[in-house]
């Protein structure tokens, strides 16, 4: 399966490449991962709704660009379905084995995802009701997916 994680932003920061790569690294054994990102708007504190909104619609418009028909889109979004790492793993499973070959993982600016990306997704997934950094969930949701391959392969992993 190909697994693309599509993300708007750039990692600055050493310690997070560091993990996406060790992550990424992993996950070669079980997928072909690729990461995918656009550019982010710079996003002004005090931003009224209105300019947040064309922030995202920007952003969207980015990565809009990769969004494939044929690909099984997840967008992350604090609105989606929270699901354990169980479930989570047997999703991935279970789009495998209704011939999915490619999932795109969506990660949105620091001000969130726009709303035709959101439509556009065929699954709304949500990693806690608490916001995170953008850059920050990559990592989590590498690792969850990390995780997600070692269970489905019944191999041991701490919980």
């Amino acid at each position: 399966m190909k697994i693309t994680i599509l993300t708007v932003g750039k990692i600055k920061e050493k310690y997070l490449k560091d993990a996406i790569a060790e992550y990424s690294k992993r996950l070669s054994r079980y997928c072909r991962l690729e990461i995918v990102e656009t550019a982010d708007e710079k996003t002004p504190d005090q931003a009224s709704e209105a300019l947040e909104k064309q922030i995202r619609k920007k952003e969207g418009e980015r990565l809009q660009k990769y969004l494939r028909e044929d690909a099984y889109k997840i967008a992350l979004a604090i609105d989606g379905k929270m699901l354990s790492s169980e479930e989570f793993a047997e999703k991935i499973e279970r789009l495998g084995i209704q011939s999915t070959s490619h999932i795109i993982f969506i990660i949105g600016g620091s001000i969130g995802l726009d709303e035709e990306i959101l439509k556009k997704a065929d699954y709304l997934l949500s990693f806690s009701k608490m916001t995170f950094p953008h850059q920050l969930m990559r990592v989590i949701l590498l690792e969850q997916i990390y995780r997600g391959y070692r269970i489905l392969s019944g191999e041991p992993y701490h919980k």
